[in-house]
């Protein structure tokens, strides 16, 4: 059999920009067995399979998968696919506004997608599960050579390295400005030994150190052990990051805001827009959203 899939750059507005995504709209013939190589063949960050919903209400399933193996939710797949499905038109647009409702095995995720003149030019997702904290992460000591840099790099105080997830567990390491995000480098065997016994060994260092006006977070994410050296756009890593920096903002009700830039060192410049909502100092909803771009469309044999 044949297989349609459609490729798109998701978090650009160009393309050649942002994350790589292949979308297969329906992958109902498709083998489960089969999934696995086939994001591996393309050996995207991620490949998404569109199935039937379980549930009748809902817009589909949505199964996610990296070259190394299944996620339960991911940021980029969820905003490109949905992007993807309206622009073919597998989602019927009803106005400047379409809400849907996707199956990932984290739970419903919801995405809003805008539109002008009956083109898709915007996603944003909201998280099924609100940002959880997790256990104490190994020290500054053992995680800056993992990464090429020195303790002094970091930016300790308030803004220790922290495990936050929405569905997907990453550890957050505040390094004090650009330069140092940039020179960040994986030493494959002591990073792999710093986190091999702990929570998760996807990391997203950071910076509140833009290079753009108007943008508020520079980032990078390195998933080694999942087959993604490093990621050019994370939007799952970026809706924890939401959750890290809302818990230390001093706002206590209303949306906070911040725009994250990514994959810049990668030559793939990728911008995400992030929400929080905050009632009486809790979290009580965390959005991510941006652009994507169509770019081409094959059938896979199988």
């Amino acid at each position: 059999m044949r297989a349609r899939y459609l490729t798109c750059d998701v978090f650009t507005d160009r393309v050649f920009g942002g994350n790589q995504l292949a979308v297969f709209p329906d992958a109902s013939e498709i083998p489960p067995e089969l999934m696995a190589p086939i994001a591996k063949e393309f050996n995207y960050s991620e490949t998404t399979f569109v199935l039937p919903p379980d549930d009748p209400s809902h817009t589909a399933k949505v199964r996610i998968f990296t070259p190394g193996g299944e996620l339960p939710f991911a940021g980029h797949p969820t905003v490109g696919t949905a992007h993807v499905l309206a622009a073919i038109g597998t989602v019927r647009l009803t106005g400047d506004r379409t809400d849907i409702v996707f199956e990932e095995k984290v739970g419903p995720i919801p995405v809003s997608i805008r539109s002008a003149n009956g083109v898709p030019t915007f996603a944003q997702l909201s998280v099924a599960q609100l940002p959880e904290v997790g256990p104490p992460p190994p020290s500054p000591d053992v995680l800056a050579p993992a990464l090429s840099l020195s303790v002094d790099d970091f930016a300790l105080g308030a803004t220790m390295p922290e495990a936050v997830s929405c569905g997907v567990p990453f550890l957050f390491i505040p390094l004090k400005n650009r330069d140092a995000v940039r020179r960040a480098s994986v030493r494959l065997d002591l990073f792999n030994a710093a986190l091999a016994d702990y929570a998760t060994s996807k990391v997203m260092i950071f910076a509140m150190d833009p290079e753009l006006d108007g943008h508020d977070v520079r980032a990078r994410m390195f998933a080694p052990s999942i087959g993604v050296p490093e990621d050019p756009a994370t939007g799952s890593a970026c809706s924890g990051l939401s959750g890290y920096l809302a818990a230390r903002d001093p706002r206590r009700d209303g949306t906070l805001r911040w725009v994250v830039e990514q994959g810049f060192e990668m030559g793939r410049p990728s911008i995400l827009e992030l929400e929080a909502d905050k009632k009486d100092g809790a979290i009580t909803a965390v959005r991510v959203g941006g652009s994507t771009v169509m770019v081409c469309e094959g059938t896979f044999s199988l």
